[in-house]
């Protein structure tokens, strides 16, 4: 079986969580810190499969079955570069090895190269890997002007791959910051994030989605906003049906589909798309039910400093009866309908502070609480995911619940 690293980003547990569910043969072999996972699968995975990814930031293959030490490095890095015409442009992304050895290889590389006639150039340093922009602009994903090896020591063992994929910058910054309706008064969902928690839709509908084997759902977002999630579902090929109370929201979600659809060439007789006005706590009425909800709830008021514990019961008991409507308004007339959402979850100098009435009446509901297999439960105490990033004071539980109901 191929062997993968993955390189994380800054919520590695829920990294890990979106590869498990995700990738059919997902074998978790070892978990480096909390930037770097090595698993095995027997799936092709390259950089059109890494774009479907939110929470992995680089993805590299081994190259090489047999022991390999440093000292390997340069002719292994001159194997893989035979095929590019000209110059050579290379990097080197490390783990485990201190800068020196890493400066070092950069240097040796470089004149292994030139020994045999072939100009080269490296980018990144011995303390920082290129970036994700300059592995893409220098085609070294492709392979066209180069590559990136990737060396991960433990131990005595070294661990050399090829990087395949790398996270696409600018392709987030252009559809987060350029689309035409944007609210920054209210918390903005990271397209990121709405990925993974697509990846854990799909892994509800029809358990791990398997490398590049997209298969079609039809996604509801219920509380849409501006969007985000019927963006990137889109993005997916994936049939869209979103909803919001505000009247705003609506329009703005709707201006961006329509901005969407012009960016990228997408045709609504191949991806479908319906965005009106509607309380997620009324009936809904659909001529067919989607294959699952994912949305973005509310988180309440975004907080500048930690909440008195008085104030964070008090948007606790307000959270508590939104939700549980919603759901029960799911589980009756949407029966047998999955649901991947976010709930607040309050940072007080008490500690944190989490939905609780509703989480108690989840079975009651219809619902069963899911959860990908590689995550480690001690870590994340019930069986959720905490999303927060540094210097908030509300986080996001994602919440993945089963639907137990036969669909009508």
């Amino acid at each position: 079986m191929p062997s993968y690293a993955a390189f994380l980003g800054h919520q590695p547990h829920i990294s890990i969580a979106e590869l498990s569910a995700s990738i059919r043969d997902f074998e978790l072999q070892r978990v480096l810190g909390s930037e770097v996972v090595i698993f095995g699968s027997t799936l092709d995975l390259d950089a059109t499969y890494l774009q479907t990814l939110g929470g992995t930031v680089a993805i590299a293959r081994k190259a090489h079955d047999k022991p390999v030490t440093l000292e390997d490095v340069p002719g292994l890095l001159r194997g893989e570069v035979k095929g590019v015409a000209g110059k050579v442009t290379f990097s080197l992304r490390g783990f485990g090895l201190p800068p020196k050895q890493i400066r070092d290889l950069y240097r040796t590389c470089k004149n292994e190269l030139r020994s045999h006639g072939r100009p080269a150039r490296y980018v990144g340093t011995e303390r920082t890997p290129a970036v994700s922009v300059l592995l893409h602009d220098e085609g070294l994903l492709d392979g066209s002007h180069g590559c990136e090896l990737v060396l991960i020591k433990e131990g005595d063992d070294l661990w050399v791959g090829r990087t395949v994929a790398a996270q696409d910058v600018n392709a987030y910054a252009k559809r987060d910051m350029e689309k035409p309706a944007r609210d920054t008064r209210v918390g903005l969902l990271p397209p990121k994030l709405a990925q993974i928690l697509l990846n854990f839709g799909a892994w509800l509908v029809h358990g791990t989605v398997g490398g590049n084997a997209e298969k079609e759902l039809t996604v509801f977002d219920p509380f849409c906003g501006t969007g985000v999630v019927p963006i990137e579902a889109m993005l997916r090929g994936w049939n869209v049906l979103a909803s919001d109370d505000s009247l705003k929201a609506v329009h703005a979600c709707e201006r961006n589909l329509q901005w969407l659809r012009k960016e990228h060439g997408i045709p609504k007789k191949e991806v479908t798309s319906k965005v009106w006005k509607q309380d997620a706590r009324k009936p809904f009425e659909l001529k067919a039910p989607p294959d699952v909800i994912v949305t973005e709830t509310t988180l309440g008021p975004p907080l500048e400093k930690k909440a008195p514990l008085k104030e964070a019961s008090r948007l606790k008991t307000a959270m508590e009866d939104l939700q549980e409507e919603f759901l029960r308004n799911v589980a009756a007339t949407l029966p047998g309908v999955s649901v991947v959402a976010t709930w607040p979850v309050w940072y007080t100098s008490k500690g944190q502070v989490r939905l609780e009435k509703v989480w108690d009446k989840l079975h009651d509901m219809g619902f069963r609480v899911a959860i990908p297999a590689a995550v480690d439960l001690e870590i994340t105490g019930r069986p959720t995911l905490v999303y927060r990033r540094p210097g908030q004071y509300v986080g996001r539980e994602i919440v993945m619940l089963q639907s137990t109901r036969k669909a009508s």
